[in-house]
Order: structure tokens, then sequence, then C-alpha cells
């Protein structure tokens, strides 16, 4: 398996400036394997759903090029399901509704023929799942890992015991903060990163991603759009590129990364598009190889070696 990719397949209902849905497709390990299918990669997806799960959406999944042999379901429950409304600068957000259902005491199962990933991208979990995952495969080439802070509040010794154990983790602005105690995110990296991963990427939103490491610093800008529907997955997206890219290549050097922050922010611009994982369905691989080059221009420059 070149990806495998635990994270939660459920229910969202979405509420923005610019419309709402009824219960859609969502789940952080869906946009992961969305993301990942589009640079044609190897993945499989660890998670649970429940008796409720429309087998339309088990095979639109599978459709799109994942492997869903790792997908659990339990009859007798209810997938998780979440509702949010967005506020009008699309940034902040209210949580309605959380029912964590199946996912409660789900432990995940890595089927025995995927126990030897290349990449393992640990979508966002209760951190003493991430750990039973990664207690049950040999080591890969590369661990990479989102959390948020409801984790830092309510789970911090599992929490840090992951964190020691994965090469690259993946957190929002806020969370880099509260994790370090800094306000700075250049000194917040620097305590992050002696927690014990080799990488660290800060989302930051519209304003783009930095990735940090031994010292060295790149900064991805986000693409300016003119409309932006629904944020909701876009970091699970850019999480899912990232990784997809690193598995794609097989080249894990903080040179190679800085091509897999652009692969990510790109997939992750789509996103916003339109409601839920509808964009990244419809998505062509065209479509991308376009984008990736307007990513390129946004960056392009030449220094006058005058000035």
């Amino acid at each position: 398996m070149s990806l495998l990719i635990v994270g939660s397949v459920a229910f969202d209902k979405i509420e923005t400036p610019f419309g709402k849905t009824d219960r859609i497709l969502g789940g952080a390990g869906t946009f992961i394997g969305l993301a990942a299918s589009l640079l044609n990669v190897e993945n499989g997806i660890v998670s649970v759903v429940g008796g409720d799960f429309p087998q339309e959406f088990m095979d639109l999944l599978k459709d799109a090029g994942s492997d869903i042999a790792g997908i659990e379901r339990i009859g007798a429950g209810k997938t998780f399901y979440w509702e949010g409304k967005y506020h009008l600068d699309m940034n902040t957000r209210d949580t309605l509704a959380t029912e964590v259902n199946v996912l409660e005491n789900w432990v995940p199962k890595i089927p025995n023929d995927w126990q030897s990933p290349h990449v393992v991208m640990l979508g966002n979990l209760q951190p003493a799942l991430q750990l039973a995952v990664l207690n049950q495969i040999q080591r890969p080439q590369l661990v990479i890992m989102d959390t948020m802070n409801y984790w830092m509040n309510t789970a911090w010794d599992d929490l840090l015991e992951v964190i020691e154990k994965v090469d690259v983790l993946v957190i929002n602005d806020e969370e880099a903060r509260q994790l370090s105690k800094e306000f700075s995110l250049k000194k917040a990296s620097r305590v992050i990163l002696e927690m014990g991963p080799k990488y660290l990427i800060i989302k930051k939103g519209e304003h783009g991603a930095l990735l940090f490491h031994q010292g060295e610093i790149f900064f991805a800008p986000a693409l300016p759009l003119e409309e932006v529907f629904d944020p909701t997955g876009a970091g699970d997206s850019f999480a899912g590129g990232f990784a997809a890219y690193l598995a794609k290549t097989d080249d894990y050097s903080f040179a190679n990364m800085k091509k897999g922050v652009i692969y990510g922010s790109a997939l992750a611009s789509f996103t916003v598009e339109k409601f839920g994982t509808e964009r990244l369905v419809e998505l062509t691989r065209d479509e991308l190889a376009t984008r990736l080059k307007t990513f390129k221009k946004l960056t392009d420059f030449t220094l006058n070696d005058n000035v």
C-alpha cells in the first residue's frame, strides 16, 4: 500500500453565507482519499460507518480510486455526523451538532496486506486511535499526522505520545499557538519540533501554509479566489494532496515537501469552490495541472542583483 489513510468517513450538514446543505458526504478520511486518488496514488481508507451510510457513497470512494476494504460497517450503528454554520468571513464557524456515533467505541483494524505502507496519513482522530494504528503496522517511510485543539484539551498525554512518533505534524496557526504556548509561529515551530516530529506544517487558511524543518522555512500562499462556498474539508484535502505527492514521488526531502505543500494547496483551493466533496469528485487531472501552473506563476519572480 503506497498511502494508508486513517480518518473519519462521515455525514456533514453545512450552512455558509452562500447556501446550505442537507446531510452530505464528509469526513477527514473521505477528503484525504479523494485528494490522493486525483494524484493517481494507490490508497486505502481505514474508517467506520453505520448502517445508515449509503452504498452510493462507498461506491463513489471506490470509483474515485480508494480501496475501501478497510472501512468497517456497523449495521446497528449510526455514522459520525457534524453540523456547522460559517460566519461571513468564512474563517470562523459555529459547531451546531456533533454526533460521534459509531466512532465512539471503534478501534481501527488495519487489513493484513496493508500493514507495510510507504506513507501513513493519520487524519484528525482521538490520539489513542492514532497510536493503535501505529502499533499495527511496520515502520513506514513517512508518518503524517493531523490533530486539533480539542485533543489538546482532552487527551494531552496521548497526543504528545503520538506527536513524538510521527515525521510530519499538520496543524493550523491557532493550534500551533496552543500546543507550543508561543504566539510567534516561528518560536512555536521550534517548540513543537522539539516534541519529536522532523517537519511541521502550519496551515493559515486563506493566508497560505508554512513548512518548518531544522531552521528552514517555506511559505506557500493560498490562491486568491473570487468565490469561496464552503471551507469544510479544505485542510484535509491539503493533507491528502501533500501525503499523496510524497508517496507518489517516494522523495521525503525538505525540497520535495515544498512541492507537496503546493500540491496540497492546489487541491484545497478546489475544495472550497463548492459544498463538501462536490468539487473534488468532478475535478479532472487537467484542471489540477492548470492550477498548479497558476500557483507557480503566483510565486515566480526574478531578483535584480543590482538592488
